[in-house]
């Protein structure tokens, strides 16, 4: 994937317009929904809000992974970290219409807390690459080790009969595990302890503000 290199003030009228776009428009998935050719199933209240609140989350950490990717590109080093970082993004913004198209079916809203997710992302991500390529690689590559640990947990709390949010868990969740694989093999710099930890705790604040608010 070929990606086209821009001038720092070019980078930030881009950078700037992508950050809008991905907390208030309204995305368009390159594939197709995987709940797409499921019946909306029957639920009842409670299940309603514990689909919503995951859904919620999941959206919210679509957020962050566009941040966290475009964050990382804009300090690449190499043209083909850049493009690996921009391939991965593209997909997230499938993952990102997917959860919003679902939110909207189960009559909610995206986080309110958004924009603070998204810049908060940009500057890890922005640090994450300053470091460099191979430390910015190991980020990523850790960072969708724990989103693939934290959906395959939501597989374990979403309601059974929720057929369409659970299709689209599981299609993020193989998402996720193929671009940590990427990060892995393009040669990732496994990240401290302390590191990951740290990242732990982060994810943990946001989804649990993500699940209500």
């Amino acid at each position: 994937m070929e990606v086209r290199r821009y001038k720092w003030l070019d980078k930030i009228l881009v950078e700037g317009d992508a950050g809008l776009r991905t907390v208030f428009a309204e995305q368009v998935a390159k594939r197709p929904t995987p709940a797409g050719d499921l019946e909306e199933p029957e639920l009842s209240a409670e299940e309603r809000r514990q689909s919503t609140g995951m859904m919620r989350v999941n959206h919210a950490g679509e957020v962050c992974a566009q941040a966290l990717y475009r964050g990382q590109g804009v300090l690449a080093r190499s043209p083909e970290v850049e493009a690996m970082l921009a391939h991965s993004s593209e997909e997230e913004i499938d993952h990102l219409a997917w959860t919003h198209q679902r939110l909207q079916e189960l009559n909610s809203h995206r986080s309110y807390f958004n924009s603070f997710w998204y810049m908060n992302a940009v500057l890890i991500g922005l640090l994450a690459s300053s470091i460099g390529d191979r430390w910015s690689l190991g980020f990523v590559e850790e960072t969708e080790k724990q989103v693939t640990e934290h959906l395959e947990g939501h597989l374990g709390r979403l309601p059974k009969a929720d057929t369409k949010s659970r299709a689209i868990v599981e299609q993020m969740r193989d998402d996720e595990k193929q671009h940590s694989d990427m990060a892995g093999n393009a040669g990732a710099s496994e990240l401290p302890l302390p590191v990951k930890q740290l990242m732990m705790l982060h994810a943990k604040v946001m989804t649990s503000l993500a699940f209500y608010f």
